[in-house]
Protein backbone atom coordinates (compact mmCIF):
# COMPACT_ATOMS: atom_id res chain seq x y z
CA UNK A 1 0.00 0.00 0.00
CA UNK A 2 2.97 2.41 -0.08
CA UNK A 3 2.97 4.46 -2.25
CA UNK A 4 5.58 7.11 -3.61
CA UNK A 5 3.39 10.26 -3.37
CA UNK A 6 5.86 11.87 -6.00
CA UNK A 7 4.58 9.71 -8.15
CA UNK A 8 0.86 9.76 -7.95
CA UNK A 9 1.07 13.44 -8.19
CA UNK A 10 3.18 12.61 -11.62
CA UNK A 11 0.21 10.97 -12.63
CA UNK A 12 -2.75 13.07 -11.66
CA UNK A 13 -4.31 14.70 -14.72
CA UNK A 14 -6.31 17.74 -14.53
CA UNK A 15 -9.82 16.69 -15.47
CA UNK A 16 -12.01 19.33 -17.55
CA UNK A 17 -14.56 20.83 -15.38
CA UNK A 18 -16.45 23.98 -17.09
CA UNK A 19 -18.35 25.97 -14.57
CA UNK A 20 -21.56 27.37 -15.79
CA UNK A 21 -21.22 31.02 -17.15
CA UNK A 22 -22.75 32.56 -14.00
CA UNK A 23 -21.18 30.90 -11.38
CA UNK A 24 -19.56 33.59 -10.11
CA UNK A 25 -22.87 35.48 -9.43
CA UNK A 26 -24.48 32.42 -8.24
CA UNK A 27 -21.26 31.77 -5.53
CA UNK A 28 -21.85 35.60 -4.57
CA UNK A 29 -25.26 35.62 -4.42
CA UNK A 30 -25.30 32.70 -1.86
CA UNK A 31 -22.77 34.57 0.17
CA UNK A 32 -24.34 37.37 0.75
CA UNK A 33 -27.12 35.12 1.77
CA UNK A 34 -25.08 33.34 4.27
CA UNK A 35 -23.08 36.79 5.49
CA UNK A 36 -24.97 39.72 4.69
CA UNK A 37 -22.88 42.88 4.77
CA UNK A 38 -23.00 45.74 6.93
CA UNK A 39 -23.44 48.90 5.78
CA UNK A 40 -20.43 50.94 6.92
CA UNK A 41 -21.23 53.45 8.75
CA UNK A 42 -19.22 56.73 7.64
CA UNK A 43 -17.93 58.59 10.87
CA UNK A 44 -18.52 61.68 10.42
CA UNK A 45 -15.36 63.74 12.48
CA UNK A 46 -16.24 67.13 11.49
CA UNK A 47 -17.24 68.13 15.13
CA UNK A 48 -14.35 66.48 16.72
CA UNK A 49 -12.18 68.85 14.68
CA UNK A 50 -14.05 71.95 16.18
CA UNK A 51 -13.88 70.89 19.34
CA UNK A 52 -9.49 70.64 19.35
CA UNK A 53 -9.83 74.20 17.42
CA UNK A 54 -11.76 75.77 20.20
CA UNK A 55 -9.83 73.51 22.66
CA UNK A 56 -6.80 75.19 21.18
CA UNK A 57 -7.73 78.53 21.00
CA UNK A 58 -8.71 78.42 25.09
CA UNK A 59 -5.22 77.00 25.97
CA UNK A 60 -3.76 79.82 23.93
CA UNK A 61 -5.94 82.21 25.25
CA UNK A 62 -5.18 81.01 29.14
CA UNK A 63 -1.43 81.34 27.74
CA UNK A 64 -0.74 84.70 26.42
CA UNK A 65 -3.94 86.46 28.80
CA UNK A 66 -2.10 88.76 30.80
CA UNK A 67 -2.22 87.98 34.55
CA UNK A 68 -0.70 91.46 36.63
CA UNK A 69 -4.40 92.97 35.84
CA UNK A 70 -6.47 90.49 36.93
CA UNK A 71 -4.71 90.69 40.52
CA UNK A 72 -5.52 94.04 42.25
CA UNK A 73 -3.87 95.34 45.59
CA UNK A 74 -6.04 95.84 48.36
CA UNK A 75 -3.96 98.60 50.14
CA UNK A 76 -0.58 100.07 50.45
CA UNK A 77 0.23 97.60 52.94
CA UNK A 78 -0.36 94.87 50.47
CA UNK A 79 1.33 96.55 47.47
CA UNK A 80 5.02 96.82 49.42
CA UNK A 81 4.31 92.55 50.17
CA UNK A 82 3.20 92.27 46.23
CA UNK A 83 6.35 94.04 44.89
CA UNK A 84 8.16 91.43 47.53
CA UNK A 85 6.57 88.60 46.45
CA UNK A 86 6.79 89.26 42.61
CA UNK A 87 11.09 89.65 42.49
CA UNK A 88 11.97 87.51 39.37
CA UNK A 89 14.64 84.89 40.51
CA UNK A 90 16.88 82.56 38.21
CA UNK A 91 14.33 79.61 39.09
CA UNK A 92 11.14 81.84 38.04
CA UNK A 93 12.61 82.29 34.53
CA UNK A 94 11.92 78.59 33.56
CA UNK A 95 11.64 75.34 34.41
CA UNK A 96 14.75 74.80 33.21
CA UNK A 97 16.88 77.45 35.21
CA UNK A 98 14.93 76.70 38.03
CA UNK A 99 16.67 73.10 37.91
CA UNK A 100 20.11 74.97 37.55
CA UNK A 101 19.42 76.73 40.16
CA UNK A 102 17.97 74.37 42.54
CA UNK A 103 21.01 72.09 41.40
CA UNK A 104 23.73 74.66 42.36
CA UNK A 105 22.14 75.68 45.58
CA UNK A 106 21.74 72.27 46.58
CA UNK A 107 25.15 71.55 45.66
CA UNK A 108 26.74 74.42 47.49
CA UNK A 109 24.78 73.57 50.98
CA UNK A 110 26.25 70.04 50.57
CA UNK A 111 29.55 70.98 49.98
CA UNK A 112 29.33 73.55 52.78
CA UNK A 113 27.64 71.24 55.24
CA UNK A 114 30.42 68.47 54.14
CA UNK A 115 33.49 70.60 55.35
CA UNK A 116 34.95 69.44 59.24
CA UNK A 117 35.95 72.59 60.61
CA UNK A 118 38.97 72.39 62.85
CA UNK A 119 41.47 74.61 64.45
CA UNK A 120 43.75 73.61 61.85
CA UNK A 121 41.71 74.35 59.03
CA UNK A 122 39.69 77.33 60.33
CA UNK A 123 41.77 80.18 58.82
CA UNK A 124 41.57 78.33 55.58
CA UNK A 125 37.51 77.85 55.72
CA UNK A 126 36.77 81.64 57.01
CA UNK A 127 39.10 82.76 53.68
CA UNK A 128 36.49 80.60 51.54
CA UNK A 129 33.36 81.87 53.24
CA UNK A 130 34.30 84.72 53.09
CA UNK A 131 34.92 84.91 49.02
CA UNK A 132 31.43 82.69 48.70
CA UNK A 133 29.71 85.29 50.97
CA UNK A 134 30.76 88.22 49.04
CA UNK A 135 29.67 86.12 45.62
CA UNK A 136 26.21 85.74 47.54
CA UNK A 137 26.16 89.57 47.35
CA UNK A 138 26.44 89.92 44.19
CA UNK A 139 24.21 87.27 43.57
CA UNK A 140 21.56 88.67 45.20
CA UNK A 141 22.36 92.53 43.40
CA UNK A 142 22.63 90.57 39.66
CA UNK A 143 18.49 88.76 41.24
CA UNK A 144 17.62 92.61 41.62
CA UNK A 145 19.50 94.02 38.73
CA UNK A 146 16.93 90.86 36.75
CA UNK A 147 14.26 92.38 38.69
CA UNK A 148 14.93 96.31 37.53
CA UNK A 149 16.25 95.59 34.19
CA UNK A 150 14.25 92.23 32.79
CA UNK A 151 14.96 89.24 32.13
CA UNK A 152 18.35 88.80 29.19
CA UNK A 153 20.89 87.07 28.64
CA UNK A 154 23.82 88.63 29.95
CA UNK A 155 22.68 88.60 33.51
CA UNK A 156 21.35 84.98 33.28
CA UNK A 157 24.95 83.92 32.51
CA UNK A 158 25.94 85.87 35.41
CA UNK A 159 23.80 84.68 37.95
CA UNK A 160 24.93 81.18 36.84
CA UNK A 161 28.75 81.78 36.45
CA UNK A 162 28.27 83.25 40.07
CA UNK A 163 26.25 79.57 40.94
CA UNK A 164 29.26 77.77 39.28
CA UNK A 165 32.00 79.92 40.91
CA UNK A 166 30.89 79.10 44.02
CA UNK A 167 30.48 75.46 43.13
CA UNK A 168 33.78 75.37 42.26
CA UNK A 169 35.36 77.34 44.96
CA UNK A 170 33.87 74.85 47.15
CA UNK A 171 35.30 72.22 45.69
CA UNK A 172 38.81 73.61 45.82
CA UNK A 173 38.14 74.07 49.37
CA UNK A 174 37.74 70.51 50.21
CA UNK A 175 40.68 69.31 48.11
CA UNK A 176 43.10 71.85 50.05
CA UNK A 177 41.95 70.81 52.91
CA UNK A 178 42.53 67.05 52.23
CA UNK A 179 46.04 68.68 51.27
CA UNK A 180 45.95 70.03 54.38
CA UNK A 181 44.64 66.86 56.33
CA UNK A 182 47.22 64.84 54.42
CA UNK A 183 50.15 66.75 55.27
CA UNK A 184 48.86 67.32 58.99
CA UNK A 185 48.64 63.27 58.94
CA UNK A 186 52.57 62.85 57.27
CA UNK A 187 53.98 65.49 59.91
CA UNK A 188 52.81 63.46 62.44
CA UNK A 189 53.65 60.44 60.95
CA UNK A 190 57.31 61.66 60.96
CA UNK A 191 57.25 62.96 64.48
CA UNK A 192 56.06 59.50 65.69
CA UNK A 193 59.28 58.08 63.83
Amino acid sequence: MQQDIRNSVNKYKEKDIELSANHSKKFKALLHAEFPQEKSKKINFKWLSIAASVVLLISLAIQFYPTDTIVAPLNQNNTENNATSKKITLGGISPEFETIEKYYKNSINLEISQLELTDENKEVIDGYLLKIAELTKEYKSLTQELNNNGVNDSTIDALISNLQLRLQLLQRLKKQLKQLKNLNTNQNETQII
